[in-house]
């Protein structure tokens, strides 16, 4: 028989998310939205001690892979496969949305190692995981961040003109460059000993093949903010260009099988491209987070006015508001589905590529979507300040955009499908 049932440490840890989003996110939304780039202080500090143990229950099974005393045969070499599913993902992701629905430009605010982290357990070693991600279990908040994008090089990565040098008298990488819309890249490198996992090409002339991943620390000499963005929504969010001058790291700060004679020897590209089979189920649950306080609003709201659904009436019997609000819940709830499918996979250790896709698609399609018919609905109420239901619009967008935008995921779905290569659709 199949259970669909949450597990009931989740749902303790989704309360105590409840309590987090009603508390110290929404009070604060419209004002951090209005005071763009101000840090949202009471969640940061509410969220610290959380985010250190969820850090420590991470790292305490990558020790246990390393040590051998992991669930898989093979545990000395951190590829074990573990008996069971891992429930933490689906914790991690319930967070989100409930986060998310408190309000998602303080949620990327979150003191953890966020994407940056997630690119260091794509393609980092058990050793680098531990070594970079244990500074997130003590002292001071901090931040991650993960810098791909350049001016000349957005979707298409091949075109990646950060270059990463090795200096053979010195055995270091030598990082030249620069990265847009890196979100946390102040709050990493500027304000907290974080990190940030910059993607470089040792290999201009080889294309997706000569690009690696590297993690700069905070404070690293030759890393300075090029430009702080203002943008349409998540504003309380930090959003920054990084210029990378001279930039040296340690050659061990490379991700990966590390090899000081081949040094393309690792997971290099694929390696990180798995960073993204985590990072878009994560953005569709920060969309679908959204949606769910947009619809819950517009419901309310229109309830007040004596507009209730029956769900026993068929649709030609239904207004036009009623049928809008009945679409809004069948697309939230279908977007909803879907991140869970692709989270499901990804806690049996089960490739979600294609799921991660669909889902990440289609909950940046719907929350716009909801987003805008409440804005609707909700008259010129909905368009006014008073109200967060335009802020809850503004913020949608971005979920149509970043991590790889609607348009990439399509492709990568019908690839998928149709079982045709890069080259053969474009």
């Amino acid at each position: 028989m199949i259970s669909f049932e949450i597990p009931e440490m989740i749902l303790n840890q989704s309360q105590m998310t409840k309590m987090v989003a009603e508390q110290a996110m929404r009070p604060y939304s419209r004002e951090l939205d209005e005071h763009e780039h101000q840090r949202p202080e009471a969640f940061v500090n509410m969220t610290w001690p959380f985010a250190q143990q969820m850090m420590k229950s991470s790292l305490r099974s990558i020790e246990k892979k390393l040590s051998g005393n992991g669930n898989g045969r093979n545990g000395s070499n951190g590829h074990s496969k573990p008996k069971g599913p891992d429930f933490s993902i689906l914790g991690f992701i319930m967070m989100v949305e409930e986060m998310s629905w408190g309000d998602t430009g303080q949620y990327l605010c979150l003191p953890h190692p966020m994407l940056g982290g997630s690119a260091v357990q794509a393609a980092g070693t058990p050793e680098q995981q531990l070594r970079f991600l244990k500074k997130f279990t003590e002292g001071e908040p901090k931040w991650g961040a993960m810098a791909i994008t350049e001016p000349g090089a957005g979707s298409d990565n091949s075109s990646m003109r950060t270059t990463a040098v090795l200096d053979p008298d010195t055995n270091e990488w030598i990082l030249n460059g620069e990265k847009i819309f890196i979100t946390n890249g102040k709050l990493a490198l500027e304000e907290s000993d974080g990190l940030c996992v910059v993607w470089a090409t040792i290999d201009p002339t080889a294309g997706r093949a000569g690009i690696k991943s590297f993690v700069v620390e905070g404070n690293t000499p030759g890393v300075s903010i090029a430009k702080q963005e203002h943008k349409l929504g998540i504003r309380a969010s930090d959003t920054v260009s990084l210029h990378f001058d001279n930039v040296r790291l340690p050659f061990d700060n490379m991700l990966g099988t590390l090899d000081a004679k081949q040094p393309a020897a690792n997971k290099g590209f694929k390696g990180a491209m798995k960073t993204f089979d985590a990072s878009r189920p994560a953005v569709a649950a920060s969309a679908v987070g959204i949606a769910r306080a947009a619809l819950e609003f517009t419901r309310d709201k229109l309830a007040e006015e004596g507009i209730v659904l029956d769900y026993t009436k068929s649709q030609h019997e239904l207004t036009a508001v009623e049928r809008d609000l009945m679409e809004m819940e069948a697309r939230h709830k279908g977007a909803w589905l879907l991140t869970l499918r692709a989270v499901g996979m990804m806690a049996h250790g089960e490739s979600n590529r294609l799921a991660a896709s669909m889902c990440k698609f289609r909950a940046g399609e719907a929350v716009t979507w909801i987003t805008q018919k409440a804005v609707e609905l909700l008259g010129p109420m909905g368009y006014s300040r008073e109200w967060l239901a335009e802020k809850w619009m503004r913020d949608a967008k971005i979920n149509d955009i970043y991590e790889g935008t609607k348009q990439i995921n399509q492709l990568i779905i019908a690839r998928s499908i149709l079982g045709y290569s890069r080259r053969e659709l474009k």
